[in-house]
């Protein structure tokens, strides 16, 4: 092989086509952008996180409980911190209404005794206001709260029926891993004071926790390790700065993998988008090469110089994808700034850049092998007859080059996906979604082909006949856009079912949109009638008993964590503390799956029925028919399964896991959730009015929290949309590609069409039709796939009721018919230039 030769001659085609080919490089751009973007940031997260880990979690080890730590655990505490004085604080957390002279708004009230946050600091303004929390009836606020009760430094705020002062301001808030934030901004105060407010009573909904100072990993495992079985006994949650680290990063690393094969996808995109490109270059190198061929160049010559050529444009395009990626890496963390609970510090990945920069050339030298072996089927006769074809014969190279590219992609997804099956899977759903595409579009074209009228005015019936005529561009086009369409459709579809899903839809009747909770029995009289001078429609109220599991089976609850059981018990189902209600019919979110809803109230002597939703009787290791005890504030009540429950919890209604028959629980201590549906206006009022008489009464406005969800998923939707825009892109320089193919042939036929009488117009609307028909055949097969990829996952992935956005299916569909006509009309506009024989020369 005379390798300077073919080099010499790559340089020199490369030159003369560098304009056309420049085009088509974009498609690897985009490809390798979107990967160096995703696993670049990814890598950004994971290090920030390991960096951030006692930030993030305020101390090296935090004990969580939603009631009252036992006295075991205080002693243990106290111990402590005799011996290390400053290395334990405690903070606990509830939620109440903050009333000012301008408004009123939930917020979580957080009780601070100790040096919190035991890692990091609190910035106030005005400064050092932290330390003197404790000095008088004194808050700190979060910034966002003062916007929202028209108040300002200075003036006070009403929290349990006590006022305090606004002292300032917390401008470094401490970071959260969850979504408490959507509640409402965070209010700080002594736990003294806190104490002294009243809120924390019976049936409050608060949360105790405890942070420690242990920087030695050695003793800190050692201390856990040694007091596991307390804390399990005590139902105390613990989770170490590691752990929480190690946690968070792998739920990171599953959503950046998941945005990285998008990605894949946009750079499999580019490759067809290069396969195309190729294609249409050696179609019109034909005769060069026959030439090359008659002066001595052999296969094999010709074939390393136009292979050259197109390892030379993957590396260039890869390389500028790097730098796109690059930029695209700097503005991911501000897209996700409302999502991710930390800063995430920009640095350049290496490894990642080089892995981009080999894989956009290598994707672009597999994908042009296929085109790149009809070279070897072009003879030195060519030079001397034109319309000479090679023969077609059976070519085992190209079935090996098959077998290389599913090899490629198959490995590129198992890399990206980080796991072998997840990587099968998407190299499967890939194919499969490449041969229904291909079957759809056969079979549509077949279908176009025996019933198009053939009434249809010429030009019309001309262009749509080009579908089906020999060497036609359908299933190309079809498979390149459809694949970009089908991508962009099905994450649309997904994304607009789970914003329907947290916008918490009653039904076909207004839903509630006010919660007032821990209403009291000797309140519940006054709460309504309060509720009556706002709002005709009468409030639905709901009894709560919390309680927790006593045993199961018989079993205690220590002995269920402690040991090995089958069916498996899950330990958090047993630890938690649950909020009861009893009922004598089943709600409308609620459906019985197994077993039968009592007949009637409970009958002295018997065995209390319950019902109970079925993941959560899976969790506790239980079936129909078997028995739970509850500890019921302190005493033991045995009680028998005897229905399962499919709860709806996307529905905004009074959903618990466990129901009681009536009359079991009557008599127990309990407090009142109050469901309310009010005119929006009149809200603020209302919440006003039964925070001023009944302090410990919180309210919850369902509009608020809902906005903050939406605005949180909506950040993480825009940012797969925006990974999702690379395929899209891709996907458009693929059908540019694939138009181009057939841009010569389009100007012989029209320049025919001409000499046969055609007119001007009569030629721009027969390609009018065809490329706007092939645009509306790749839209409608690539939306009826994303709508049926979105079903599947929302269905059986998600588990929430799934509806079909056909608005917005429709404009897509639309809008990829309009640019499909657009570019293939300006692919085609050679075609109307100049007269037939001017175009007939040309072309020749």
């Amino acid at each position: 092989m005379r390798l300077p030769f073919a080099l010499t001659l790559a340089l020199r085609e490369g030159r003369s086509s560098a304009r056309r080919l420049a085009t088509y490089m974009i498609a690897i751009t985009i490809g390798v952008a979107a990967l160096v973007a995703i696993n670049s940031f990814r890598a950004n997260v994971v290090r920030s996180v390991d960096e951030e880990s006692r930030t993030l979690l305020g101390a090296d080890l935090r004990l969580n409980s939603n009631t009252q730590f036992p006295d075991s655990v205080r002693a243990l505490i106290d111990s402590l911190e005799t011996a290390s004085p400053g290395t334990t604080a405690e903070v606990v957390s509830t939620i109440t209404i903050a009333v000012s002279d301008g408004g009123v708004r939930l917020v979580q009230l957080r009780g601070v005794q100790g040096p919190y946050p035991v890692y990091g600091t609190m910035a106030t303004e005005p400064a050092g206001l932290w330390s003197r929390l404790g000095d008088g009836k004194r808050v700190l606020v979060e910034p966002t709260l003062l916007a929202q009760v028209d108040a300002k430094v200075g003036d006070t705020l009403q929290l349990g029926g006590q006022r305090f002062e606004i002292a300032g301001v917390i401008t470094n808030l401490p970071a959260e891993v969850s979504f408490r934030n959507a509640l409402g901004p965070r209010v700080y105060m002594s736990k003294t004071a806190l104490d002294a407010t009243g809120l924390i009573q019976f049936g409050s909904i608060a949360r105790h926790e405890i942070f420690m100072k242990m920087p030695d990993e050695q003793r800190l495992q050692t201390f856990v390790d040694r007091n596991h079985d307390l804390f399990r006994q005590s139902l105390i949650g613990f989770t170490t700065a590691r752990e929480q680290a190690e946690q968070l990063a792998k739920a990171l690393d599953t959503l950046g993998r998941f945005l990285g094969l998008v990605g894949l996808a946009a750079l499999l995109l580019g490759g067809l988008g290069v396969a195309s490109a190729i294609n249409v270059f050696i179609k019109s190198r034909r005769d060069t090469i026959a030439v090359l061929r008659c002066i001595g160049a052999t296969q094999r010559t010709a074939f390393t110089a136009y292979l050259l050529q197109a390892v030379a444009l993957g590396v260039t395009g890869a390389a500028a994808g790097v730098l796109l990626g690059l930029a695209v890496q700097i503005a991911l963390p501000s897209l996700l700034e409302s999502v991710l609970p930390f800063n995430v510090s920009f640095r350049i990945e290496w490894g990642v850049l080089a892995t981009g920069l080999g894989i956009g050339a290598a994707v672009t030298t597999v994908f042009a092998l296929l085109p790149l072996l009809e070279i070897r089927g072009i003879s030195p006769l060519r030079a001397l007859r034109h319309a000479l074809e090679p023969a077609r014969t059976r070519d085992p190279l190209r079935w090996a080059v098959y077998a290389l590219l599913l090899a490629a992609i198959a490995a590129l997804s198992i890399w990206q996906a980080g796991e072998v099956r997840i990587g099968l899977a998407y190299t499967g759903a890939l194919g499969a979604a490449m041969i229904i595409l291909w079957i759809c579009a056969a079979t549509l074209t077949w279908l176009t082909r025996r019933f198009f009228p053939r009434s249809a005015a010429f030009p019309i019936r001309q262009g749509v006949a080009n579908l089906y005529r020999p060497q036609n561009q359908t299933l190309a086009v079809t498979m390149a856009v459809g694949f970009g369409v089908f991508l962009l459709s099905g994450l649309w579809v997904v994304q607009r079912n789970l914003l329907d899903w947290i916008q918490l839809d009653g039904g076909s009747q207004p839903a509630p949109n006010l919660v007032l909770i821990d209403v009291q029995p000797d309140q519940l009289d006054d709460m309504r009638q309060i509720v009556a001078r706002y709002t005709t429609v009468a409030p639905e109220v709901t009894p709560i008993v919390p309680g927790k599991v006593a045993a199961v089976r018989g079993i205690p609850a220590p002995k269920l964590l402690a040991e090995r059981q089958t069916p498996r018990v899950e330990p958090w189902a047993v630890r938690r503390e649950y909020r009861h209600t009893y009922r004598a019919l089943p709600t409308e979110s609620e459906k019985i799956v197994a077993g039968k809803w009592w007949d009637g109230a409970y009958k002295q002597g018997a065995v209390a029925e319950v019902s109970v939703e079925e993941d959560l009787l899976l969790n506790l290791g239980a079936k129909l028919g078997d028995r739970i005890t509850w500890d019921i504030q302190g005493v033991q009540l045995e009680t028998i399964v005897t229905s399962v429950r499919q709860v709806d919890w996307a529905r905004f209604d009074t959903n618990f896991f466990v129901v009681f028959q009536p009359g079991v629980l009557d008599s127990a201590p309990q407090t009142y959730v109050a469901l309310v549906k009010i005119d929006p206006a009149a809200s603020q009022t209302l919440q006003r009015e039964v925070s001023l008489k009944h302090a410990n009464i919180s309210a919850i406005d369902v509009g608020s929290v809902q906005k903050t969800l939406e605005r949180i998923v909506g950040r993480v939707a825009f940012a797969i949309r925006f990974m999702a825009l690379f395929s899209v892109v891709a996907g458009a320089l693929v059908l540019l590609a694939a138009l181009a193919a057939g841009r010569y042939q389009r100007i012989r036929e029209s320049a025919l069409l001409r000499v046969l009488g055609a007119r001007r117009n009569q030629v721009r609307t027969m390609l009018l039709t065809e490329y706007l028909a092939l645009g509306l055949l790749a839209g409608f097969v690539g939306v009826m796939l994303g709508g049926i990829a979105g079903w599947l996952l929302v269905q059986f992935v998600f588990k929430v009721d799934f509806t079909l956005p056909w608005a917005a299916l429709a404009s897509l569909w639309l809008g990829v018919a309009t640019m499909s006509a657009l570019m293939g009309v300006y692919t085609s506009r050679d075609a109307l230039a100049g007269t037939p024989l001017e175009v007939m020369r040309s072309e020749q």
